[in-house]
């Protein structure tokens, strides 16, 4: 087992709950190993090492192999949002002595996870002035936390006759900021005073005003650290391991693989929850954006047809993670095809849901050329499904790297509890994760 890997993993979900926190420390580390800024760089040559960032929520690193990138590069391509809430645009408000913080959820989540849990602010605040300010409130110990209240089993009948996706309503969602005594409303002066005082509070911690809520993005997120999970500590507990655990292995490995003959690329996504939206999504031409940068600098001749090539060209490992197997919930999954924790790295030949709607579905020549690096390697896999075929399913971004004409497999870690405010993973899934992505980059 890698010890420090997997230390090293905790810290960065524990300081990763946001895209953008995660681009931080990736730009960090990438900067400590000799990685430079794109923009700072007119030509590029083998060994040379480079990153671009997307508007700080993504980010892709390059390494230079020998081979001219129209012949295709490898890349590990992951997501680095989760699910959450997201403060609305105008948020604060009093109702009945208690303030509150107006959200909107942001991906699948069970809603009802989200009651009664210690959760965290983390986010930017950007000012007219073009200041922006970082926002965590409720990780520090001396921080407050905040939370949704729920309603007590004594006067819950009517609730617990809904459905689990009904009793919960996306509207009510909203997070509990202070309170103030039915006293301090006798007098029309004392009109919204709980709310004045948590605006007041927020002006002298960070110097914002009400109205800079309409140029902010606030992210609600369970409030704690990473911890090893069991007695035995074989496993990690933690909020946003789907993707972030497919990000950091792809990070790590990109740092610590020297590339060889074909470029190396770990790229980081923002808005796959939501359907890989946006200009810092799979979707958009980012990606294709970013292939023409690196041409530009390594050719004398630019052509398009040259990105086109490079695309089309290129192996990609969509770092995504499955569902684990669940022994509690065994009647939702085919058991011979299906991902346990502790099985290794799991690959998904195809994604998408009952009849493989919206799926990427790998060719097999390349799954052939993936195995016998793993094998090679001595690392542990195995092939799996996300549940029965007809209970529903799940994507990545594989789908929207496919449409270069490119060779994409899905790989990543199984999770168990997937999208819950807390997730689970096996240590040593982790570190066959790890060593899984060092040898693909080397696949020629």
């Amino acid at each position: 087992m890698n010890e420090k890997l997997i230390e090293d993993y905790k810290k960065f979900l524990t300081n990763g709950k946001t895209e953008r926190e995660c681009v931080n420390q990736i730009v960090e580390l990438a900067n400590k190993a000799g990685y430079k800024n794109i923009d700072d760089v007119k030509k590029l040559k083998k060994g040379d090492k480079v990153y671009i960032n997307q508007m700080n929520k993504a980010i892709a690193l390059f390494e230079i192999g020998s081979d001219p990138l129209e012949k295709g590069i490898n890349i590990l391509g992951a997501h680095i949002d989760s699910p959450r809430l997201d403060a609305k645009q105008n948020p604060l408000y009093e109702k009945d002595c208690m303030v509150y913080l107006n959200t909107h959820y942001y991906g699948g989540i069970k809603k009802y996870q989200w009651t009664s849990l210690p959760l965290a602010i983390h986010g930017v605040v950007c000012q007219k002035d073009g200041k922006i300010i970082n926002v965590v409130l409720g990780e520090d110990e001396n921080d407050p936390v905040f939370c949704i209240s729920d309603i007590l089993p004594h006067l819950a009948q009517e609730q617990m006759k809904d459905k689990a996706s009904d009793f919960i309503k996306g509207e009510d969602l909203d997070l509990i900021m202070g309170s103030t005594t039915p006293e301090n409303k006798k007098s029309k002066e004392e009109k919204n005073s709980g709310k004045k005082n948590i605006l007041k509070l927020l002006n002298e911690k960070y110097g914002i005003e009400e109205k800079d809520f309409e140029s902010a993005e606030l992210e609600i997120v369970p409030a704690g650290k990473a911890r090893d999970l069991g007695l035995d500590r074989s496993m990690i507990l933690s909020y946003g391991q789907d993707d972030r655990s497919c990000a950091f292995a792809s990070l790590a490995a990109m740092l610590d693989q020297k590339a060889e003959e074909r470029t190396t690329c770990c790229l980081c996504v923002d808005k796959e929850e939501i359907g890989s939206v946006g200009a810092t999504g799979m979707a958009s031409n980012m990606f294709e954006n970013m292939i023409a940068e690196l041409i530009d600098r390594c050719e004398d001749n630019y052509s398009e047809l040259k990105v086109r090539r490079c695309l089309a060209n290129s192996y990609m490992l969509s770092s995504d993670v499955n569902a684990a197997y669940d022994p509690m919930n065994s009647n939702l999954f085919d058991k011979d095809n299906t991902s346990m924790l502790g099985g290794g790295v799991t690959f998904q030949k195809y994604t998408g849901s009952r009849g493989k709607s919206g799926a990427s579905d790998a060719n097999p020549e390349f799954i052939a050329k993936i195995r016998k690096s793993m094998d090679d390697a001595q690392v542990r896999y195995q092939m799996a499904e996300l549940g029965k075929v007809d209970q529903g399913g799940g994507g990545t971004i594989a789908y929207h790297a496919a449409r270069y004409g490119m060779n994409v497999l899905d790989a990543g870690i199984a999770v168990l509890s997937m999208h819950a405010p807390w997730e689970i993973t096996n240590k040593e899934d982790m570190n066959q994760l790890y060593q899984g992505y060092k040898a693909f980059l080397l696949v020629k």
